[in-house]
């Protein structure tokens, strides 16, 4: 009888015990045990022991403990880079399985009116992509890695490889690397180039790339696209004759100073490639990430008799256009006098 209530005794002792350790097991994994909504970043190559120091960086925690012993009770070993949200109050349980699983969601950007592969970077360094803005920017000037890209037979350079972004509204997921980043925006541009825009580009006489560069010229001397095709119309006559483009935005590109607002002796000075005051035909590559309809308005151009243009004199952002140089001098006149007119008034 006596060995009875003995065993009856360790019995209930043993489910008490059972039952603490179960209701301590469901607190340690299910009790809320973050102090407010945070978010960290886990490098890639990082270890447990990084991840608890940016857990303790950013107060995320309120018992340090509990979540170590959750880690060991789910097996959590392999750690995932990523961008982490916790919500406020979050349980262990439910941080170690987003940690397990990594967070895997796409990020929306659109990006328009970039002229330089740094205001590109510019651009796209405050969307929370994983990789490091700076190994991006070197794959842009990386003359090897760019010559094993040769879209519709343009080797891309340092100069050209900007024309391969196209202002848009794209979707990726954060944790992209820039390699496949690179090959993505690559992909994008070869699906612009269909097989109908390339035929149109083979029938003027240009590849893409050089589409693209003279699609750039076009836009930066008039954004409004109802002018644009006269342009590329003008520019192409000058291809064709062999003149100069001389077109004052390669002038602005080459000094790397957007601020000029009037072309003057001093700035065609400049020693550079895209001087298309110094230098015949094309510049290396575009002077600014074309837009769409600049492109097409390239590859339909206006069938004109055009070689000069001049801002008109009522600065409403169009132009004169004649194939006469004397007309032209005449319109640059009258466009210097109201401008000299305008500076009066200021």
């Amino acid at each position: 009888m006596a060995n009875r209530k003995k065993t009856k005794l360790i019995l209930l002792s043993l489910t008490g015990v059972g039952l603490l350790l179960a209701i301590l097991l469901l607190f340690t994994l299910f009790a809320g045990n973050t102090r407010k909504n945070a978010t960290i970043y886990i490098s890639q190559d990082a270890t447990y022991a990084q991840l608890m120091d940016s857990l303790q960086k950013y107060d995320v925690l309120k018992n340090k403990t509990t979540f170590k012993w959750t880690c060991k009770l789910l097996f959590y070993k392999k750690i995932k880079p990523g961008k982490y949200t916790f919500e406020e109050n979050e349980s262990n349980f439910s941080m170690v399985m987003k940690l397990r699983r990594g967070q895997h969601y796409p990020v929306k950007f659109t990006f328009n009116n970039v002229r330089t592969k740094d205001q590109l970077l510019k651009k796209l360094s405050n969307k929370s992509f994983f990789f490091e803005w700076n190994d991006f920017y070197k794959l842009l000037n990386d003359k090897q890695f760019l010559k094993n890209y040769v879209p519709f037979g343009d080797t891309l350079t340092p100069e050209t490889v900007i024309a391969i972004f196209r202002p848009d509204t794209y979707e990726f997921y954060y944790d992209i690397s820039e390699r496949e980043f690179f090959d993505k925006m690559y992909n994008h541009y070869r699906k612009f180039w269909t097989e109908e825009r390339r035929k149109k580009a083979e029938e003027i006489g240009l590849t893409p790339m050089e589409v693209s560069t003279l699609a750039s010229i076009v836009e930066e001397e008039n954004h409004q696209p109802e002018e644009q095709p006269i342009i590329a119309g003008l520019y192409m006559n000058r291809l064709h004759k062999g003149m100069m483009l001389q077109a004052d935005p390669t002038v602005i590109f080459a000094n790397n100073d957007f601020t000029i607002k009037r072309v003057t002796e001093k700035h065609l000075t400049v020693k550079s490639p895209y001087n298309t005051y110094r230098y015949q035909g094309l510049p290396p590559g575009p002077i600014r990430i074309p837009a769409t309809c600049a492109i097409d308005a390239v590859l339909n151009y206006n069938h004109n008799n055009y070689l000069y243009m001049c801002a008109k004199e009522d600065f409403s952002g169009k132009h004169n256009f004649t194939d006469n140089y004397k007309q032209h001098l005449q319109n640059a006149r009258r466009y210097q006098a109201a401008l000299n007119q305008q500076n009066k008034k200021k």
